[in-house]
């Protein structure tokens, strides 16, 4: 995601007493074993976010099925499919899902009861499902696009239709899942929208079966995706296709009126995926392409396959061209870091926006001569500011109450980047270069952390890097730049609002 700035002992007792509250301890107890243990949420032990993710199972594939009313401001009808391999027995299953009207539950096809906890739906199936097992939850529920109070993210209303923005939890706002960047899983979506929209979503189109009155659209991903990228864009829109490097297929969905004027811009795709190419190796997905969006969200956002853009980043005359095509070129370079290589836990969120913005800073050096080296200065100045605002980039303060995509600030942007450019003071430029491909080939299609990252950079550098990552990730104070002794952080209190 870019969020842009535009013109988160007692004493002892008588024996006789002692010998009352032990039995009637021990009948507290045994009333305790005879209850029923109250749902509650559960989570995976993220440090940012508590209840996100659910223990016990691994999602294999999801099915979503969706129902457009015609207007965006009604729930849409769904249906969800989940399976999953449990990795423990199972008497109770929670899933996240926070907004929507549940009418049925099954499990392996049998009704299951459910209840609420927190933003939890927790299932009782028929009998517990053993650990190491195969298990389908089917959910027919309704998808909410209108935000209730405390809930941002999920669905976006756009001036004709709808998209997603899921970062960093708000997947499961829309549909039941397991809401954590962790357990990335296979996707079918179907879409019914009545006739004269178009819906598209992440992966390559499977089939369009049409009646009278509306089309049901399928999409399919070829490579397992974060919850959190999950897209759907349904509008009275237009698809407009290409071919980028090797062959890969590349759509745009954008307004039907607008594809002329955003033409010019669309076209740009298939060089910034060749140029990202060159610097960390092949593409990792079926296809790629830019959502446009017409609605206000404050930022761009790398959904797997189909990054969402706001319309007016395109539109607005004030922006420059550099500016815009650095931008598209952060979205992109996020399907190999965040989107392809997932983040394990959302403390390694700077793995992510880091390498987004490290690689949108070098496009703009190569492409529109704006030294790095004048960017990385400036940030170094603001980065003691930075830490002291929202945590140093590997260990980033939690999100702001009702504001959770608040931990998207400067420290784990252009503070990481910096770290990555202070990586690449100090091991060389050549040993960088070979670590950026490496880390992108290794762990393409799964979830890595920064003790990953640490790791594979002590073995490209051959020697151990953990002191300087500690420095660099953790560190309340920005260390000293190699090659740049001279540079200086200002004071927090000299950078008040950063």
């Amino acid at each position: 995601m870019l969020r842009t700035l535009r013109p988160r002992p007692p004493r002892s007792r008588p024996r006789r007493i002692k010998a009352a509250l032990l039995a009637s301890a021990v009948s507290v107890c045994l009333i305790a074993a005879s209850a029923p243990v109250p749902a509650a949420p559960l989570g995976v032990g993220d440090r940012l976010f508590p209840h996100l993710g659910n223990p016990g199972y691994d999602v294999e594939s999801y099915d979503l099925a969706f129902t457009y009313p015609g207007t965006n401001s009604k729930p849409l009808a769904a249906v969800t499919t989940i399976d999953a391999v449990t990795s423990s027995r199972l008497e109770r299953i929670n899933l996240d899902f926070a907004r929507g009207t549940v009418a049925s539950v099954q499990v392996n096809g049998a009704p299951a009861t459910f209840t609420r906890a927190g933003e939890d739906l927790v299932v009782t199936p028929e009998k517990p499902v053993p650990a190491g097992s195969w298990m389908r939850i089917t959910v027919r529920h309704t998808s909410d696009p209108v935000a209730a109070k405390g809930q941002d993210g999920g669905w976006v209303q756009t001036k004709d239709g709808l998209a997603m923005a899921n970062q960093a939890d708000a997947a499961h706002l829309v549909f039941p899942c397991n809401d954590h960047p962790s357990d990335k899983a296979m996707f079918t979506i179907h879409v019914t929208a009545p006739s004269g929209y178009t819906a598209v979503a992440n992966g390559l189109q499977a089939g369009a079966e049409r009646s009278r009155r509306s089309t049901t659209w399928t999409y399919r991903t070829e490579h397992p995706m974060a919850t959190e990228l999950a897209q759907v864009s349904i509008g009275r829109s237009t698809v407009l296709h290409r071919t980028g490097p090797h062959g890969l297929p590349v759509r745009d969905v954008v307004p039907t009126k607008d594809r002329e004027q955003l033409e010019p811009w669309l076209k740009k795709t298939p060089d910034q995926i060749a140029w990202m190419e060159g610097k960390v190796g092949r593409y990792p997905f079926e296809t790629y392409g830019l959502l446009m969006a017409q609605a206000q969200t404050g930022f761009e956002l790398e959904t797997q396959t189909l990054s969402l853009f706001e319309r007016g980043l395109f539109t607005e005359p004030a922006y420059p061209k550099w500016y815009v095509e650095s931008i598209m070129v952060h979205e992109l370079s996020h399907q190999w870091f965040g989107d392809s290589v997932s983040p394990r836990t959302w403390s390694d969120l700077w793995l992510n926006e880091g390498h987004a913005t490290w690689y949108e800073a070098l496009y703009a050096e190569e492409k529109a001569h704006k030294p790095m080296e004048e960017r990385m200065k400036a940030a170094y100045r603001a980065s003691d500011s930075w830490r002291a605002a929202g945590g140093p980039p590997a260990a980033p303060k939690g999100p702001k109450p009702g504001q959770k995509i608040s931990i998207f600030r400067p420290n784990v942007y252009d503070g990481a980047a910096l770290a990555l450019y202070a990586l690449r003071q100090e091991i060389g430029r050549s040993a960088f270069e070979r670590l950026e491909r490496t880390w992108a080939s290794v762990h393409r299609d799964g979830a890595a952390s920064t003790a990953d990252f640490v790791d594979l950079a002590s073995a490209v550098a051959t020697r151990d890097l953990s002191g300087f990552f500690q420095a660099w990730l953790y560190g309340e104070k920005t260390p000293p730049m190699p090659g740049h002794p001279d540079w200086k952080s200002d004071p927090p209190k000299a950078r008040k609002g950063s």
